[in-house]
C-alpha cells in the first residue's frame, strides 16, 4: 500500500508540472488565448426560446422592465463613485501608516521596542513550548546572537519589496534574474486616487533609492477607469471598469537597460557570399516593461498580443492596489499567502466531502491539495482571457483564493 501511495504521489506532481508547463505555454499562444475565449464565452448558456413565444402585449411590459433595469445600472455606477470617494477619503486615513512603514524600511526610522513587542498566537507558544524545552531555547539564542555580532548590523529591512515580488507568484513570474538588483533599491510603493470632481483613476506609484541603472527616483503606472453604463450596451455594465493605462519613461543610465538586449546575427551577401556580423538591439523580458504598456488607440482596437498583455496589466495593477499595498508585510512574512492557501484548502475539502456520499474520514485519506503555483496558474489564464475592457469591481480579490 505505501508503494503504490507513493507512486500516486509522485504521479500527481507530475500531471501538476505537466500542467503548469502547458499552462505557461496557452498563456504565450494568441491563437489558443482566442479559441479558449470563444469557448468561455459559449459557456454563458443560450435564451430558452420562451420570449420570442410571447405576447407582443407581455413583450411590451419586459420592455417597460428592461427600461427600469437601465435606471438600477446608472444608480449603480453613482454607488461605485461613492465608493472611489470613500476610498479615496481612508487612503489619507491610511497613508501616514504606511509611511512609518516605509520609514522602518529604509531605516530612517527605528522603531521602540514597545513597537516591536509581538505578542505569539497562544496555540503557537504551546505547540512550541512542548516541542522545545528551556535548555534548546536558551541554546538557540546565544547561537543567534552570536550570528548576529559575526554579521555587520543591517539597515531597516534589506530586500523588503523585492521578497514580496518573489513571494507572490504574480509578481515573481514577472520578474527576471536582471532585475532582482535593481529591486533591491525599491523603498516603498505608494497608491493615489484622483481628485474629487476628476475622472476616476489610481496612480501606483514605486519610490526608488539612488542607483547605478536609472537617474529616477519614481516610476508611475496610472490606470484610467469608468463608471458609467454604455449607451449601447447598459446592461453590461458590471462596476467600473478600466479603460486605459499609462506608463513613464525610465531614464536608464547608458549600458543598465534590462529592457533592451543586444543580438549578433551573421548575414550573407546574395551575391558575392561574404558573411558579416550584424549587431541589433531587441526588446529583452523584465519586470520593468510594466512600465511601458500598449497604447490603447482612440478606436479601442487592438491586436490579439495586446489585448493579452494588457488584460494581465490591469489585473497585475489592481492586485498591487487592493493586496500588496495594504498587506506588504504578511505578503513579506509569508502569512498573507498561508492563509489565502488555508482558505481554498478548508474550502475544497468541504466541497469534497459534502459531494462524495462514500467519503468517510475514517477510511478514506485526505485528498492532496492542489499546490498554490498550480491554483493561481490556473486563475491567471481566465484573467488572461479577458478582453482589456473587463469589468473590475471594486472590493474584488483578483488572485485571491477565497474570492474566486
Amino acid at each position: 500500500h505505501c508503494k503504490q501511495t507513493a507512486l500516486d504521489v509522485e504521479s500527481v506532481c507530475v500531471c501538476v508540472s505537466s500542467a503548469r508547463q502547458l499552462t505557461a505555454q496557452m498563456m504565450q499562444n494568441p491563437q489558443i488565448l482566442a479559441a479558449l475565449q470563444e469557448r468561455l464565452d459559449g459557456l454563458n448558456g443560450s435564451p430558452s426560446g420562451y420570449m420570442e413565444s410571447l405576447p407582443k402585449v407581455v413583450k411590451r411590459r419586459v420592455n417597460a422592465l428592461k427600461n427600469l433595469q437601465v435606471k438600477c445600472a446608472h444608480i449603480e455606477a453613482k454607488f461605485y463613485e461613492e465608493v472611489h470617494e470613500l476610498e479615496r477619503k481612508y487612503a489619507a486615513l491610511y497613508q501616514p501608516l504606511f509611511d512609518k512603514r516605509s520609514d522602518i524600511v529604509k531605516a530612517t526610522y527605528e522603531p521602540t521596542d514597545e513597537e516591536c513587542e509581538w505578542k505569539a498566537d497562544e496555540e503557537q507558544e504551546l505547540t512550541v513550548s512542548m516541542q522545545i524545552d528551556d535548555e534548546m531555547k536558551e541554546k538557540a539564542k546565544v547561537e543567534d546572537e552570536k550570528k548576529d555580532e559575526e554579521k555587520e548590523d543591517p539597515k531597516g529591512i534589506p530586500e523588503f519589496w523585492l521578497t514580496v515580488f518573489k513571494n507572490v507568484d504574480l509578481l515573481s513570474d514577472m520578474l527576471q534574474e536582471h532585475d532582482e538588483p535593481i529591486l533591491k533599491h525599491l523603498q516603498d510603493i505608494k497608491v493615489y486616487f484622483s481628485d474629487p470632481g476628476q475622472p476616476m483613476s489610481f496612480t501606483l506609484e514605486f519610490h526608488f533609492e539612488a542607483n547605478e541603472f536609472f537617474t529616477n527616483t519614481v516610476l508611475t503606472k496610472t490606470y484610467k477607469m469608468r463608471s458609467e453604463p454604455d449607451e449601447s450596451d447598459p446592461f453590461s455594465f458590471d462596476g467600473p471598469e478600466i479603460m486605459s493605462c499609462t506608463g513613464c519613461t525610465i531614464d536608464w543610465v547608458k549600458g543598465k537597460n534590462v529592457t533592451l538586449k543586444t543580438i549578433k546575427k551573421k548575414q550573407k551577401h546574395k551575391g558575392r557570399g561574404t558573411v558579416r556580423t550584424v549587431t541589433k538591439t531587441v526588446p529583452n523580458d523584465s519586470f520593468f516593461n510594466f512600465f511601458t504598456p500598449p497604447e490603447v488607440p482612440e478606436n479601442g482596437e487592438l491586436d490579439e498580443d495586446s489585448e493579452a498583455v494588457l488584460a494581465a496589466d490591469f489585473e497585475i495593477g489592481h492586485f498591487i492596489r487592493e493586496r500588496i499595498v495594504p498587506r506588504a508585510v504578511l505578503y513579506f512574512t509569508g502569512e498573507a499567502i498561508e492563509d489565502d492557501d488555508d482558505d481554498v484548502s478548508e474550502g475544497e475539502e468541504e466541497a469534497d466531502e459534502e459531494n462524495d456520499p462514500d467519503y468517510d474520514p475514517k477510511v478514506t485519506p485526505p485528498p492532496l491539495p492542489l499546490t498554490r503555483q498550480a491554483r493561481l496558474f490556473s486563475v491567471a489564464l481566465v484573467f488572461f482571457l479577458k478582453p482589456p475592457t473587463e469589468q473590475v469591481r471594486y472590493g474584488y480579490r483578483c488572485f485571491a483564493p477565497s474570492g474566486v
